[in-house]
């Protein structure tokens, strides 16, 4: 059984600037999710290198 759910708000990751929906897992702290992935996540820690 497959339904659709467009009514789960949305998130922008601050690394990827991809859109990303709620998850069950981030009930309780929605709010302060930054990032759409762990990689993401570790991605923004790593200083950015001037080419």
């Amino acid at each position: 059984m497959t339904h659709k759910k467009p009514h789960l708000p949305e998130n922008i990751c601050l690394v990827c600037q991809r859109p990303y929906t709620w998850r069950k897992k981030w009930e309780r702290d929605w709010p302060q999710v930054k990032y759409c992935s762990e990689r993401c996540k570790r991605q923004s820690k790593k200083p950015v290198s001037l080419g």
